[in-house]
């Protein structure tokens, strides 16, 4: 019975899994992929002289130029062209030295992986031997017809291929940054109130998943830089940006602080996983100091929580200093009992400060500025 529950449920995870993989902008790239393709092939036919016998050269162009991006469809197109330009120079040059065909080969190989080491040539560093290779042995005696075939057809597949990626929905990410940026600060403020639960509990706490989130808090970060360059990028000579107002800039300052803001909440975590387990170094936490680092912890998560670009968090942001004001107060008191027994606790705090301030500059709010 439980081998044909897992039979019957196949199609189901099948398409659950194909449904997460085939995303709605890779459907939209897709689309105009063959969209473009087909139009190359169409027009193909109609360019001029003896261009028109090498057809099917059209229709890759267009799909090589076809990226997610207007820049990055731009940049593939002319990378792509620059290398089999090269190509198709080194084969002209060993056919003019009159080089046998079998060494020709070789020799056009050997060089056209030697050039396509630049990193400048880029999309395009493998069709520099590709394309020598194919004048040589496709081209035959006729090279001279077959090059010029070859470019002229790729380069209107180039061509046809960034006009459709210009004209068909233009890919925008400026929303998938947004959401990215605000997800991140979700993360990190979940991250402080887990630690500051754990702070509550008797040692060692069962609540101890935020432990084992230092890996996961940096790729997340590091998803979030990926969204915002990627939204720097779609934006970049994209007509649609004429409708759709964002402010980028804003979106790299918010990253800048948020990759801090990770950098202080992964160095306090570790620290407190020291304090409680003795690992990676054993480190000491007076029990007074618990209750007060844990409000602190809590006022600077809902900081985080409710940081939003446009929104003032003068409360919060007074709330996060009074608490670590109440965090140093306690932190003095213990001061007696040996500043050895001090040092995690001050190294929290720090990392909480430094977070706190991080958001104060970010957001412009100075704490003379309320009534």
């Amino acid at each position: 019975m439980a081998k044909l529950r897992t039979v019957r449920g196949l199609p189901r995870r099948v398409a659950a899994a194909a449904g997460s993989a085939v995303a709605a902008p890779r459907v939209l790239l897709a689309v105009k992929a063959a969209l473009a393709a087909a139009l190359a092939y169409l027009l193909a036919p109609l360019m001029p002289g003896v261009t028109d016998e090498y057809p099917y050269y059209a229709p890759l162009g267009a799909l090589i130029s076809m990226y997610p991006t207007l820049m990055g469809s731009a940049r593939a197109g002319l990378q792509t062209l620059s290398g089999l330009a090269i190509g198709i120079f080194l084969a002209w040059l060993v056919t003019m030295l009159g080089v046998p065909p079998l060494p020709g080969v070789a020799l056009v190989v050997l060089a056209g992986v030697l050039v396509a080491g630049h990193r400048w040539l880029g999309a395009g560093r493998d069709y520099v031997p590709m394309a020598a290779m194919f004048v040589l042995v496709i081209g035959g005696p006729d090279a001279d017809a077959f090059s010029l075939g070859y470019i002229t057809q790729m380069g209107l597949g180039v061509a046809v291929g960034l006009a459709v990626n210009l004209l068909v929905f233009p890919p925008l990410r400026l929303g998938a940054a947004a959401v990215e940026l605000a997800d991140l600060r979700k993360t990190l403020s979940r991250q402080l109130d887990d630690i500051g639960q754990a702070l509550t509990e008797d040692w060692p706490p069962a609540h101890e998943d935020w432990a084992s989130r230092t890996a996961p808090l940096e790729e997340a970060a590091a998803s979030v830089r990926l969204a915002v360059v990627d939204a720097d990028r779609s934006s970049r000579g994209n007509p649609r940006t004429r409708f759709h107002r964002h402010d980028l800039p804003a979106d790299y300052a918010d990253l800048r602080t948020l990759e801090s803001i990770t950098f202080q909440v992964r160095d306090l975590g570790e620290e407190l996983t020291a304090a409680v387990w003795g690992t990676p170094f054993p480190v000491s936490l007076p029990p007074a100091l618990r209750p007060p680092l844990s409000r602190a912890m809590h006022r600077v998560a809902r900081l985080l929580a409710a940081w939003e670009p446009g929104k003032d968090p003068a409360a919060d942001l007074a709330d996060a200093d009074a608490a670590l004001r109440d965090l140093l107060e306690a932190m003095d008191r213990e001061l007696l009992q040996g500043a050895a027994a001090l040092v995690p606790a001050a190294s929290v705090a720090m990392s909480l400060q430094r977070i706190v301030d991080g958001i104060r500059l970010r957001t412009g709010w100075d704490p003379a500025d309320t009534p």
